[in-house]
């Protein structure tokens, strides 16, 4: 059994949200939300609050045991760039691309 929980359209990009990803995958989710907590990138943030919204589903909606918890998939897929321009001299544009992720978080019962 998983609890699962995704954020979509995150306005993060998914390079710099995969590596604080990487930094939690395979721990319990305690230790994951300690890490998360301390890591100072905007990721991090995003991340603590896919991952406490998995947990509260594997809490209310498949009464999983809580205490033995762990992320067992973990990851950033790019989300669609917003494409904006900036004003650039004599007359020419620069594109700005802002760029979006999709983050998803698997929890699991440990054995």
């Amino acid at each position: 059994m998983e609890a699962k929980a995704t954020a979509k359209f995150v306005r993060v990009s998914s390079r710099k949200a995969k590596l604080v990803a990487d930094a939690i995958r395979g721990k319990r989710v305690g230790e994951a939300l300690s890490i998360l907590q301390l890591t100072p990138n905007k990721a991090a943030r995003v991340i603590e609050k896919v991952v406490l919204s998995a947990y509260a589903n594997a809490e209310n909606n498949h009464n999983m045991n809580t205490d033995v918890l762990y992320i067992d998939q973990i990851y950033a897929n790019q989300g669609p760039t917003l494409k904006r321009y900036k004003a650039g001299p004599q007359g020419r544009a620069f594109p700005i691309k802002k760029r979006t992720s999709h983050i998803t978080a698997v929890l699991k019962e440990q054995e």
